[in-house]
This record gives C-alpha cells, structure tokens and sequence, in this order.
C-alpha cells in the first residue's frame, strides 16, 4: 500500500471549530414566519395522528389473531401454527397435502429458525458488551456516577401498604363493657386533667351515678371509690403532695418546695450555713413593733432581695447583695440594722461621743439623703437618730448635727473623711457597717477614701476568719459585756475585680445573694434603641416623643456631658413642657429643689448625667431618654433603672451614633435577655454589635462625681 492512499486521521482542530461553528448557528435564534409555523405545526399532528393510528392497527391485528382462550402458552402454539402450517399436529394419516415432505420440510423450517435466532443472540450480547465498554471508559475518565438516586416509588409503595395500620373495627371484636372481664372490678380514677385532686362533693356525685348506672354491682363500687378517695386524701395530706408552696406551712415546706421557691423569685444564694427565705412579713422573725412600722410604712409583700436578705443578715453573717436597681435593697439593709442596733445599749452623755453604731456608705448626695430619708420612717418611731454627712453642707453644720450622738450615720466617702481628719468623728463603737452601690463608690474613684473609713474602724470587734464567722450563735453573742462582733454588707448592681477585693478584705465569710442576673436591667422596663446622629436629629426626634403623650410625667432624660444638661433642658422648655437640671455642677440646695420638685408633679422633665444614675428614686417614672448613650453599660444598666421600679413597668428609648461603637455589642447583649424588649435589625446587623471590641475602655465623660460642692474634696 503506497503512502498515498494512506487515510489521514481528521484534524482535531478542525473538528472542534466546526463543531463550535455549528453549536453557534444552532444557538442563533432564527426568525419563522407564520406561515411556515402554521405548516410545521400541521406537519406535527398529522405525523401524530398517523402514529396513533399505526399503533390503533397494531393493538387490533394483535386481538384478532389471538385464540379464544387466555393461557399463554396455548396463545404461544398458535401463532406457531399460523406461522408454520408444515408442522404436524396430528396422526400422519389425517394430514392433507405433501405428508411425505412434511416432516423433512417441517425439520428444516425449524432448523431454519432456530438459525435465524442465533443472530438475534449474537447482537444482544454485543450490544451488552458495548455498553459495559461505555462505562468503563466513563468511569476511567469522567470518574464513577454520584448521587444516583435508588428511589423506587413502587417499593415505597408496598412497604407502606404491607405496614399500614387499618382503623377499621373488626365485626368480630366485641368492645362493650359489661361482657369484657377487664372493666370489672375497674377502679375510678381520682384525678382530673388538670392534676388537682377531686373535692368530696364531686366523689359523692360520681358514687351517686355509679348506682344509678350500675343496679347490680353499683353500690359496691361506689362504696370502692369514696374508700380508695379517703386513702389518697389521707395519705396526699401526709406527703403534701399536689400543694403549691403558698398554701404550706412553715414546718411543711421540703428541699423541694423551697428549690421552686426560689425559682420563683430569682434567688440564688451561696456559702455555707444559709437559712432559708422567708415567704412574708410574718416569717420574718422581726420583733412585732418593728412589723408594724413596716405595714404602716407601706410594705405589704417584701421584695426578692428582702426575702433572701434579711433571714441571713438577722444571724449577723456578713453579706453581700448583688440585686438589679430598683429591687428594694434600702430596706433589706435597714430592717436587720434596726433589730441589731436595737439590742445594744442606748446612747448617753457617756457614750454618745464615742460614735455611732451603725455606718451606711453611698456613692452620691442624693442617694444618701434618700436613704436617709427612708431609714427616719423606720428609726424614729423606735427613738433612734439618724444623720447624714454629705458635701455641699458645712461641716459645722453637721457637726452641731451629732452634738448629741447618732445610732445611725449615713454618709458619702468623700466627706466622711474630712469629718475624721478633722476629728469631728469616732468610730469607737461603730458595729455595723453597709456599702450600698460599691461598684458605683469604685467606678467614681472612692476607693482609697472607703479604704481609709473601714481601716478607722475598731478591730477588738472583728469576726474570726474562719468556719465559726458562719455560726449565729458565735456572732450574736457579747464581747466584755457591750459590744458584739462587727457585721458587714455590700450592696451592688455588678461585682467588678476591685469590688471583689474589698469584700474580699473587709468581710469575713459572706453569704452571697443574687437576685436575677448580675448587671442585667430589670424585667419590667422595655428597651428601646433608635440610631439618631446629630444633635439637631435627636433634639427633633425628642420633640416627637415629648409630643406624642404616649408617656405621663414625670420623664429622665440623660446625657453624658453636663454643659449640655442646660442645653437639653432649654430646647424642653421651648417645646412647651417644664424641664429642671441635675449635675454635679449644682449646689446642693439647687439639686435638693430640683429633686423635689420632680417628686411633687411641679415639674415634668429632669434632665440629668450619670449622678442622678444611681439610686435615685422618682417615683411612677413612665419613660427614660439616654439623649447620649452612656459610656459604659454598667452605666446604661443603672440609667434605665430608674424606671420601672417597684414591679411598675417602664420604657427607656436610647439614641446611638457612631461614637457608640464600643458598647453595642454589650447593649446587643443586654437587650436580648430582656423578655419583653426585641433587638432592632440594625443594631443586630451592625458590624460593631458582633464581637467584643478587644481595645479601648468607655467613652470618658466630663461629669464630676457629685462631691465637688462645698466641702465635697476628701484630699
């Protein structure tokens, strides 16, 4: 064979362009005029219609030749016979025709088909063949078939069918009562859906229609059920089982019943030695004259924080209190002071000068005046005084104050300590010491001032600090005749590492109380945050809030800087309604009016920093405004706090700028443990509201912490 009429493979090159040629032309969309479609449509029926009557043909040729009977293998000798009349199919005398070629004739034919079947064999097994070469070369370069599904419907189908459950009856089940075996000797059952026990009267109804029902053997069964309801009365009695906490006595109430208790009230206590929480006023194990200042007072149910709090406070342990804002923490404090101080010897013209007994520490002027305020309702009617020392008043002042002794003492830091400098002040017989708001007393730079105050005080009445600091009967008892051992509590909203040291310090063994969560805002304020930036924005957005008398005064609105409380307050007044400052800025005269006029209904707004943040108490405040965002959410947590106090509700509305980025992620937090407030879908999807920001404190504020009046500085 010459090189000439070799064949030459196809160029692939070519191949490919004309086959992306023609995959173009095919992808191009081509115009077809109506005509033409009207015409390839017609073209389509008619080949359809022609296929339908092929098929119609087929299905009827196959019915007309098929034998009068249906077996199958009867069918399959016909068409044999139709095919091949050669074939014998009886005795040889009866055939017509060749009869001698017949059988050779016959042979042959059948040798002939089974011939003809052969290629028929061939071309199958070929054919297999081919496919199985496919997939292997399939596999070996575009890899092996993957999510190939094995889904069958019919085999679902059966195995449905075979597990079906039929919810027809039998007709030979017999389902009635009097003649099955089961249900004779049934015993009613004793308790509703509900769970509660059924009362006698509707024992006694249902033995009556049992008689009534059931002649035969009626009365014995009724006679069965009010027996079996009088054992399980007596003996659901003798496990008071089924009874909620409040309808149990004090001697009746399990670890249980007190686990739900506390629950129930969000108490979480830990150290060693912990009495239980008293349920009401009258479990308290208050002396009776002291119950009845408290009703008069006002006090009808006690608080989560007074019913943990006084029960250990009342067995002179040292104690911590970790309670949100606005839980009732100045009386939880108050009430045990008053039974321990009670029971020391009164003041005289001898020991008058040697001190007070009691000594209660707050961050702010306004805090302490209304703490002080709060503990005259309970010690004046018992013949104790009470003094408070706080900046903005002169010292000689307060001097002539204590000039005939005091049982009790509230006080500010700063002040306190100038009082000691100047010797206007002993603690020589000082025995019982609270720190109400710690954190906030650290955060506003007190501590070395509250340092020095407790380093003042005496140390022949300290605790031991070991296991007996746990023992009631220890600590109650008398030191040389007087004196008793000192007892300590610390009162907070959050516990921050130098917090913890002082506690750690000061007091011995404590009894730690929580009540809810540590730092979170109360459950009865929503919270509401609205991303304003400007001024001019916020100022127009305030406008539309103050205007839209959703909320009744009296209203808080906060901002960061106090320059601009007077500001805020300016453009209130513009808006038609009454508005009053408070900052550090303000003599204490000017807070005090301002405080009091807000109290009494003479003025709407009170436009204060973070000094009126804490502690102080307006009461029925419908709505507070952070006009700025506070610095910290420990602050924002105290803000909002001034709201929704005494189980009221509340609504705290918070404007945010860019200059907030540092504590969403906190406020994000703090808003969705709040079961009645709801993130806003920009505060959730904002970038700085996904993580902790890893650098860079709170925003730092030109407030002053309120003890810079007259007489404030404790340098």
């Amino acid at each position: 064979m010459s090189s000439t009429s070799r064949r030459e493979p196809p160029d692939l090159a070519a191949l490919l362009r004309k086959r992306k040629a023609e995959e173009e032309a095919a992808s191009k969309p081509r115009f077809i005029p109506k005509k033409e479609r009207e015409r390839l449509e017609a073209e389509k029926k008619a080949k359809e219609e022609e296929e339908r009557k092929q098929k119609e043909r087929a299905r009827l040729s196959k019915t007309n030749d098929a034998p009068p009977n249906g077996n199958e293998r009867a069918n399959a000798d016909y068409r044999s016979r139709q095919s091949n009349p050669g074939i014998p199919t009886g005795p040889k005398a009866m055939r017509q025709g060749n009869n001698d070629q017949a059988p050779s004739g016959n042979r042959d034919g059948y040798r002939q088909d089974r011939k003809r079947g052969r290629p028929n064999e061939e071309n199958t097994r070929k054919d297999k063949m081919e496919k199985n070469d496919e997939a292997e070369l399939r596999a070996k370069y575009m890899g092996p078939l993957v999510n190939q599904s094995t889904f069958s419907a019919n085999k679902k189908r059966r195995r449905t069918a075979a597990n079906k459950f039929n919810f027809d009856w039998d007709a030979d089940d017999d389902t009635s009562r009097p003649f099955d075996p089961i249900y004779a000797e049934r015993v009613e059952p004793l308790v509703r859906l509900g769970g509660y026990e059924m009362t006698d009267e509707l024992i006694q109804r249902k033995a009556d229609a049992i008689r009534r029902g059931d002649p035969e053997t009626g009365e014995e069964r009724a006679r069965a059920l009010l027996e079996q309801h009088e054992r399980a009365k007596k003996q659901s009695e003798r496990k008071n089982l089924g009874k909620h906490w409040s309808e149990k006595s004090l001697e009746d109430m399990k670890e249980r019943d007190w686990r739900i208790f506390k629950e129930n009230f969000g108490i979480a206590t830990k150290g060693g030695a912990i009495p239980n929480p008293m349920r009401s006023w009258e479990e308290s194990h208050l002396p009776q004259r002291l119950l009845d200042i408290v009703a008069d007072v006002g006090y009808d149910e006690p608080s989560a924080i007074q019913r943990a709090a006084i029960p250990i406070a009342l067995q002179s342990r040292d104690l911590i209190g970790v309670a949100v804002t606005g839980s009732g923490k100045t009386a939880a404090f108050l009430l045990p002071l008053l039974v321990y101080i009670s029971e020391l010897p009164p003041l005289t013209e001898i020991n008058k000068n040697d001190g007070p007994y009691a000594l209660i520490l707050a961050p702010t002027r306004e805090l302490v005046q209304q703490i002080e305020s709060e503990a005259r309702k309970f010690a004046t009617p018992l013949g104790f005084t009470v003094v408070s020392i706080v900046g903005g008043h002169s010292l000689e002042e307060q001097a002539y104050a204590l000039r005939n002794g005091a049982e009790i003492i509230v006080a500010t830091p700063g002040r306190l300590v100038d009082c000691l400098e100047r010797r206007l002040l002993v603690f020589t017989q000082c025995c019982y010491v609270i720190m109400d708001e710690a954190d906030r007393m650290i955060d506003q730079g007190f501590e070395e001032p509250l340092t020095k105050i407790l380093d003042a005080l005496p140390v022949t009445n300290e605790k031991p600090d070991t296991d007996d600091a746990e023992n009631p009967q220890l600590m109650s008892r008398y030191l040389g005749g007087k004196d008793r051992y000192r007892q300590t509590m610390m009162y907070t909203a959050t516990m921050p590492p130098l917090v913890e040291k002082i506690a750690k310090k000061y007091l011995r063994r404590p009894a730690i109380v929580t009540i809810g969560n540590a730092g979170e805002a109360v459950d009865t304020v929503e919270q509401r945050v609205e991303f304003v930036a400007g001024e001019d924005k916020r100022k127009k957005r305030l406008q539309e809030i103050l205007g839209s008398n959703q909320f009744k005064p009296p209203i808080i609105v906060f901002v960061n800087i106090k320059r601009n409380c007077d500001m805020v307050a300016r453009d209130i007044k513009h808006m038609g309604f009454s508005a009053v400052t408070l900052h550090g800025s303000k003599t204490q005269e000017q807070r005090e009016a301002a405080l009091l006029s807000v109290r009494n209904g003479q003025t709407d707004i009170l436009v204060a920093t973070d000094l009126a943040g804490r502690g102080i108490d307006v009461p029925d405040v419908s709505l507070v405004v952070n006009f700025n965002m506070a610095g910290s959410i420990e602050s924002y947590t105290h803000r909002i706090g001034r709201t929704g106090r005494a189980g009221k509700s509340g609504v705290a509305i918070t404007f945010l700028g860019p200059e907030d980025n540092d504590v969403l992620y906190d406020l994000r937090q703090i808003i969705s443990k709040s079961a009645i407030s709801k993130v806003p879908d920009e505060l959730r999807r904002h970038d700085a509201a996904q993580s902790k920001p890893q650098r860079g404190g709170p925003k730092k504020t030109e407030e002053s912490s309120g003890f810079g009046g007259k007489g404030g500085s404790w340098q």
